[in-house]
């Protein structure tokens, strides 16, 4: 047993030796990465706080409705919208929404391609798939370490960590959805004399969009479950009340804001549900 405690494997000392060297040598990109996600977040702040509240309310009913032609989701956007005006949330969640929709942003612009690229390279996926494993099953907190290394406190260190944690849910969800399209569907695309680029947009992606849209789904209700966390690094929003309630063992602040968080999900969920008809 001395022998194998005597012999460790350097895990711990090969990453902290791979930060330096990044902090080292790559700080230029770090400083630039983080201009262009704090840019991207002040102004998704500034879209969400600047209009009158009820302005923003009205647009997300709009948008619920838009998008699934039912009154009683808007009936539930408006009236989740209505509670947390009542309880005095609105700065924290437009906060949190700000985070939401920066990661909704980089993980569905990077993820989408990424499940698309796998769908067409099965042993690609394969070996890959290990490391999205890993990527959802590191605690959270893990990440946290180096999003302060790199890019100290704020908001940009928790959207990173937000990105790295929930980036494997649209990848696997959209290459689920593009490796299943019917194998029918696209002889009979490649037989009309289709390109893989037309097979793609007019077969593949359509076939595949309730699964994107689950990814999406996922990537919000993911993002959300991160608010708590990233408030450790400083990020605004609603994690703030609750590592607050938290720390003072404040019972009523942490249902008040916990439960906010809650209807900010139902929200969203109920928004962007998509079933394949």
């Amino acid at each position: 047993m001395n022998w194998i405690t005597d012999h460790k494997i350097p895990v711990g000392r090969v990453a902290a030796d791979l930060f330096n060297w990044l902090q080292d040598h790559m700080i230029w990109f770090f400083d630039g990465l983080s201009n262009v996600m704090s840019a991207m977040i002040s102004g998704f702040e500034w879209l969400l706080q600047t209009p009158p509240p009820l302005v923003i309310v009205a647009l997300f009913v709009a948008l619920a409705w838009y998008l699934q032609r039912s009154w009683k989701v808007c009936l539930v956007v408006l009236l989740g919208f209505l509670f947390i005006l009542n309880q005095g949330y609105w700065k924290e969640t437009t906060q949190s929404l700000t985070l939401v929709l920066s990661a909704c942003v980089l993980c569905m612009g990077v993820g989408v391609p990424i499940g698309i690229f796998m769908a067409h390279r099965p042993r690609t996926y394969q070996v890959v798939s290990p490391l999205l494993d890993l990527m959802q099953t590191l605690p959270p907190f893990v990440y946290l370490i180096p999003a302060i290394i790199f890019f100290g406190l704020g908001m940009v260190p928790g959207l990173i960590a937000t990105v790295i944690f929930v980036l494997p849910a649209p990848i696997r969800l959209t290459q689920l959805g593009i490796s299943s399209t019917p194998t029918t569907l696209l002889e009979a695309a490649t037989a009309f004399g289709s390109t893989p680029s037309q097979r793609l947009w007019k077969v593949e992606l359509p076939y595949a969009f309730p699964q994107i849209m689950a990814g999406l789904n996922q990537t919000i209700m993911l993002s959300l479950s991160m608010v708590v966390i990233a408030a450790y690094v400083g990020a605004d929003g609603l994690g703030v009340p609750v590592v607050r309630a938290l720390s003072q063992v404040n019972t009523a602040l942490g249902f008040e804001s916990g439960f906010i968080i809650v209807v900010v999900a139902v929200i969203l969920d109920r928004m962007l549900r998509v079933t394949r008809k």
